[in-house]
């Protein structure tokens, strides 16, 4: 029976040297027969489907969640981990302490009351573009109108139900973005993370090179921001479309 279960090895086939004092017939633990799992699609939110989503939201506050994972590249428990101290939004920020020039978000790696957690162990300073901003603003806005100058220190915070003013969990990114797939009556479901892997894209796609892909999304390696550059279809059809065609080569009409 074992030996349809295992691989049978026996030592006397070794060396004189190799084999030592207990050479003889033996079980490896090894199986003859593995099971094969099925690969998982790897895929990108297309920039169609995350603007669809955007123009779901109903407030500000989700608005600028989107725009935190599709245009910031965040993952959802990095989001949920931003606090107001975190964000220095101005053009220039030395007022605050930091010398980093324009707007940007200082991404830290914490033991958060919310379960929020940065996969990455160092911290880094990310830059974000006006869109950011303005959805920034938006929100702030929002947020004093509904709760006064309370609520945690954390940047998303419940706004409409639950305990108000206490912070977003990544559990809350995760089913946002669930509502909005759904009203958007996308022919798929975007999780949080396709979301994250179109922002990496999107910065190769517009030229930008693999180390910077690695350091807008807080990685270690360029090497493991390969997975996240996923090209847009457009951009692979204007591929083929630059190749030239045997007659650019050897002229036209000539065989």
């Amino acid at each position: 029976m074992l030996g349809q279960l295992y691989e049978l090895g026996d030592s006397r086939d070794l060396p004189a040297e190799a084999q030592g004092e207990d050479s003889g017939l033996f079980y490896r633990l090894r199986a003859r027969h593995r099971l094969q799992e099925p690969e998982t699609e790897v895929d990108r939110a297309s920039d169609e489907e995350i603007v669809g989503m955007f123009m779901e939201c109903r407030c500000a506050r989700d608005r600028l969640v989107v725009l935190l994972l599709g245009r910031v590249g965040l993952r959802r428990g990095q989001a949920a981990g931003i606090h107001r101290s975190d964000c220095h939004l101005l053009a220039d920020s030395r007022a605050l302490g930091c010398d980093y020039k324009g707007p940007h978000i200082h991404v830290r790696r914490r033991d958060n009351a919310n379960g929020a957690w940065s996969k990455s162990r160092e911290s880094w300073i990310q830059p974000v573009d006006f869109l950011v901003v303005q959805a920034y603003d938006q929100y702030v806005d929002e947020r004093f109108t509904l709760l006064g100058a309370g609520g945690s220190d954390f940047l998303l915070v419940n706004l409409f139900r639950g305990v108000l003013g206490a912070p977003m969990t990544p559990e809350a990114i995760y089913e946002l973005f669930e509502r909005l797939t759904r009203r958007a009556k996308l022919s798929r479901k975007v999780g949080p993370h396709m979301a994250r892997r179109a922002f990496g894209s999107n910065v190769s796609d517009a030229g930008g090179e693999l180390d910077e892909v690695q350091a807008l999304l807080g990685q270690k390696h360029p090497e493991s921001a390969r997975p996240y550059v996923i090209p847009d279809q457009a951009r692979l059809r204007e591929a083929v479309e630059r190749v030239p065609s045997p007659r650019e080569l050897y002229g036209r009409g000539e065989r």
